[in-house]
């Protein structure tokens, strides 16, 4: 699925834009999906949290148990010294649920961060999950994500995007949002 944007990628590259970006949201909101149509847009690199996790992290959410915070930070610490290594542009897929891990993200990366929230309803996101194939996340967790999410604020550097539109409209909404933040 490739998404032509060549005038926004050429609009972007004109303007200074943030270098730093997470794609946050509960399972099943699309953070794979949309973090790298976004990158391919703007000339980045993505890379997916979820490939970061240590095993014993993977078995416990197989199984059908919540992380703790004890699970969690050992695994956000990798994944902001694999997004800080990057050269350029650099976005990933983390759930950065609560503020105090979109906290710890934005302090560890010694430089500024924007959060790019994917936002949609229990019922959607239970909808994508159940669909989606080969995947460690059960649908079952679903209301885990949700009790821990922590809807970040304004004063947090998101931009927030409704999931309920196709990924090409999520995508060029959040290049537009990009764009106008870096005029």
């Amino acid at each position: 699925m490739a998404i032509r944007f060549t005038s926004m990628v050429a609009l972007l590259h004109r303007c200074k834009i943030m270098r730093l970006y997470v794609v946050m949201g509960v399972a099943g909101s699309g953070k794979t999906l949309i973090g790298t149509l976004v990158a391919e847009a703007i000339g980045g690199t993505y890379i997916d949290g979820d490939d970061y996790h240590p095993s014993s992290n993977i078995a416990k959410m197989s199984s059908g148990q919540p992380l703790s915070d004890q699970d969690r930070w050992p695994w956000l610490e990798v994944v902001v010294a694999k997004l800080t290594s990057i050269d350029g542009t650099a976005l990933v897929g983390c759930s950065a649920l609560k503020k105090s891990y979109r906290d710890f993200i934005r302090d560890a990366a010694g430089e500024a961060v924007t959060f790019i929230f994917l936002s949609g309803s229990k019922q959607l996101l239970a909808e994508r999950m159940g669909a989606r194939e080969g995947h460690f996340m059960p649908t079952e967790l679903l209301n885990s994500q949700f009790s821990t999410l922590e809807r970040p604020l304004e004063d947090e550097n998101v931009i927030t995007v409704d999931i309920s539109k196709t990924p090409e409209e999520i995508t060029a909404s959040i290049i537009e949002e990009i764009q106008g933040r870096s005029e």
